[in-house]
């Protein structure tokens, strides 16, 4: 066994010194086979404290131990190397030689009992000029606990690489904790009574899987919540995601009629979000606290829709056991929203007038009217108007039904509406399948913008949760997530800009294309026919229109700009030859 009770010689510094290279011309640093760095303290420092400051002081600690930790393994390495015929303290004493040739600390050692052949360890050492311990007091002013976690992890690391077992260095005086200097005390792991305190720290702790797993549970909790939150235009608490004119036109619409009781008629195709529109105005109205009704007419049988409107008495028809009230009644004092009501039949239309206009439904069996006050909100995808020409819909209650129209416009004339939904989806599909994705492929967002959409927001919707489930996790989801179809497919559904990112096609383009080819137009007067028909679509809105066209608003004002002074100079040109 070697102790110590004094200071090593200094001709091994001098060694150690002599190992280390400085190529100017390459600008390389090398201790013997390693590469080494300088780097400015204080900005080493600022790193340490952003890391505190984003991660806490505990997970900092860990990660700032564990690096340590690493660079004294492979100082280890060194010291094999370079005291090869030296005595076990001696050869152990390189790394805190090191340290301080670093400029690290000044390492003092106190008493060292060292065999490797047996595994003996025992080290008490005094460190002066702690680096970490000063500039930790600097930012966070005295600490309660020792704070040198980067220069300790480098103890143990070297230490147990040294011995060839754990060795567990513990701080029991700290300039970080105000006093002169550090003190460290090393030993094998299993002689300490509270190792497992502080070798936590040195277990890797896998951080970003960590925090993507508290980012889901976040998601979760917010789908839960709230699960009709969706959205930028806030009504009555359902936000609905909209930028375009004029579905921000449909829902003024809504919120104008929100306070009345006049009967809406919400128009638009299969899955434009007719039932969201209704649930928004229903939340906006005096009736929010009353129930919400809903009712597809489309998918009750015919001989059962009656019944289900209007209720039935015991024995009514074949099956009644017992009375039970309808769809009206139970929306009594709240709204009723009668989804696709182009396809209520004519005797159940008939009914459906007179109790929009006595307010009194009749039990189906039943001889006694019951008062009733609801709200009625229908909604179709057809359009009424020929119905009743072709004599499919009473002409009366069209007219009751339409005294407020709202059309909703398809998703394909919403093309500015389409990124933010699918950014939505996005997030809600995420946090149900427990995964984190990087957003969509440019492939993807092009696909998107340029399908057709004849499902509407409902196909949007029913493919980003496809993607979400087929993209690998961490990844992006990709156009063949979304549309499973060959290249060919996807250009027959309309995916034209797809197609022509391949270099094939883009049809829609290959007249302009031979217009500026020909000479018939120039690169300028097609931009700035593409930069005015923007504006008027978005009515004069310039980071509608930005958005129209894949720009920041900043960039569209400046081509506008540069436009307008082109046309004002060409102007000039013209009225000179006149003057």
């Amino acid at each position: 066994m070697t102790r110590l009770r004094s200071v090593v010689p200094a001709d091994d510094t001098d060694d150690l010194r002599a190992a280390l290279r400085v190529d100017a011309d390459s600008g390389q640093i090398w201790l013997n086979e390693h590469r080494m760095l300088l780097v400015h303290a204080e900005a080493q420092a600022l790193l340490r404290k952003e890391l505190i400051d984003s991660l806490g002081m505990e997970r900092a600690q860990g990660l700032l131990m564990r690096m340590g930790y690493a660079s004294g393994q492979r100082d280890a390495d060194l010291a094999r190397n370079v005291a090869q015929h030296s005595s076990d303290v001696d050869a152990f004493m390189t790394g805190p030689r090191l340290q301080t040739i670093e400029g690290i600390v000044h390492v003092q050692p106190v008493a060292i009992e060292i065999d490797r052949a047996a595994g003996h360890f025992h080290a008490e050492l005094v460190w002066q000029h702690s680096w970490e311990g000063e500039w930790h007091r600097h930012f966070y002013g005295t600490h309660a606990e020792p704070v040198c976690w980067t220069q300790v992890g480098y103890a143990c690391g070297y230490a147990s690489a040294f011995m060839g077992r754990p060795i567990l260095f513990v701080e029991t005086e700290c300039v970080g904790m105000g006093g002169p200097v550090c003190r460290i005390v090393g030993k094998p792991v299993d002689e300490w009574p509270d190792a497992g305190r502080h070798m936590r720290f040195l277990n890797p702790e896998p951080i970003a899987e960590r925090l993507l797993e508290l980012q889901t549970q976040v998601g979760q909790l917010r789908s839960t919540i709230d699960e009709q939150r969706i959205g930028e235009v806030g009504l009555g608490g359902v936000n609905l995601i909209g930028q375009s004119p004029g579905f921000r036109a449909a829902c003024e619409l809504l919120r104008a009629a929100a306070p009345s009781r006049i009967a809406v008629l919400l128009l638009g195709e299969t899955g434009v979000g007719k039932e969201l529109f209704a649930r928004a105005l229903h939340r906006m109205s005096p009736r929010a606290d009353k129930p919400f009704v809903a009712v597809n007419c489309a998918a009750i049988p015919h001989e059962l829709l009656e019944s289900e409107l209007f209720g039935a008495e015991r024995g009514a028809y074949t099956g009644a056991q017992v009375a039970r009230p309808g769809r009206f009644e139970r929306a009594d004092g709240g709204t009723l929203f009668l989804d696709e009501i182009g396809d209520l039949p004519l005797s159940a239309q008939a009914k459906l007038l007179r109790v929009l206009q006595e307010g009194e439904v009749e039990r189906l069996g039943g001889t006694q009217p019951r008062k009733v006050d609801v709200r009625v909100v229908a909604a179709t995808h057809q359009r009424l108007a020929q119905q009743v020409k072709d004599g499919r819909f009473r002409s009366d209650l069209y007219y009751r039904l339409n005294a407020y129209e709202i059309e909703i416009p398809p998703l394909r004339e919403r093309k500015e509406d389409i990124s933010p939904l699918a950014r939505h989806f996005l997030g809600k599909y995420e946090a149900i399948a427990g995964k984190k994705l990087r957003g969509f492929t440019d492939l993807a967002k092009r696909a998107m913008l340029s399908y057709s959409w004849p499902g509407n927001v409902r196909e949007l919707q029913n493919m980003v949760e496809r993607g979400v489930l087929l993209a690998p996790s961490g990844g992006r989801v990709e156009a063949t997530h979304l549309f499973p179809c060959s290249t060919r497919e996807l250009h027959e559904a309309g995916l034209e800009m797809v197609d022509g990112l391949g270099g094939g096609g883009w049809p829609a383009g290959r007249a302009l294309c031979e217009a500026v080819l020909n000479g018939v137009m120039t690169l300028d007067q097609i931009e700035a026919m593409l930069l005015e028909t923007a504006v008027d679509k978005a009515r004069g809105n310039l980071s509608s229109a930005a958005r129209l066209l894949g720009l920041s608003r900043p960039q569209l004002a400046y081509r506008l700009k540069r436009l307008h002074e082109a046309q004002s100079a060409a102007r000039g040109d013209e009225a000179g030859p006149q003057a």
